[in-house]
């Protein structure tokens, strides 16, 4: 699941929009800029809504930080009368701009567009002996068939579409067990790791396909 950073310090509004974006997408949250900040440095989210007027400063000014080293697709959230923050945002770097109020139908539609979901879902991942059908629920390695439970796939899959970078623990957390945080510890998340290990034949003491980064939490490593 795609991952998106909602900034806004209406609270009833930034969880109205986790809402409506919960069942798609997994949703960071932040009332504050600094909040985000620290957020942007153990994350990359896919998307972000910024919201351009918040508390302890504006949403133009991070979004200038963040275009100095990413191109993660911006959307702002702006007040109704706020032209000039709209072209100050877009000239700034925003991939697009909505006005509040907004109906969260349009939302949905707006960051379908910006994250280009298509029939295409990539459903299928190669790599070397290994094939994954997500699609079909069908995985093989060579010609073994590979029997996983839907923990173990929606794991998978987070590492899959993240191959070769590091994913955090707390990510695979809310991926895999999506909303349900509240209930797991980390340790589930251990547990699950290695039965996938297990399955798709690696060694604890040197695995092939999924490694461990101490102090952050694991990456698909095959190449």
């Amino acid at each position: 699941m795609k991952q998106i950073l909602i900034i806004e310090d209406d609270k009833n509004l930034n969880n109205g929009i986790k809402i409506a974006l919960r069942n798609d997408y997994i949703c960071l949250q932040a009332f504050l800029l600094q909040t985000a900040r620290d957020i942007l440095k153990m994350q990359r989210p896919d998307l972000i809504l910024l919201d351009v007027n918040l508390p302890d400063g504006s949403g133009i000014d991070l979004m200038a930080e963040i275009r100095r080293f990413d191109r993660t697709p911006i959307i702002l959230l702006t007040a109704n009368n706020m032209e000039m923050d709209i072209v100050t945002g877009l000239e700034s770097g925003a991939n697009d701009y909505i006005t509040k109020p907004f109906s969260l139908m349009v939302l949905r539609a707006r960051v379908g567009v910006q994250l280009r979901e298509g029939k295409d879902t990539g459903a299928v991942f190669k790599c070397g002996e290994y094939c994954f059908d997500f699609e079909k629920m069908e995985f093989m390695k060579g010609s073994r068939g590979i029997d996983l439970s839907k923990t173990e796939q929606r794991l998978l899959r987070c590492l899959v579409e993240h191959k070769g970078k590091n994913v955090s623990r707390s990510r695979l957390i809310d991926s895999v067990w999506q909303g349900e945080t509240e209930f797991v510890d980390e340790h589930a998340l251990t547990v699950a790791v290695n039965r996938l290990r297990n399955k798709l034949g690696d060694s604890p003491s040197a695995p092939e396909c999924i490694k461990t980064v101490y102090g952050i939490g694991y990456i698909w490593a095959k190449q």
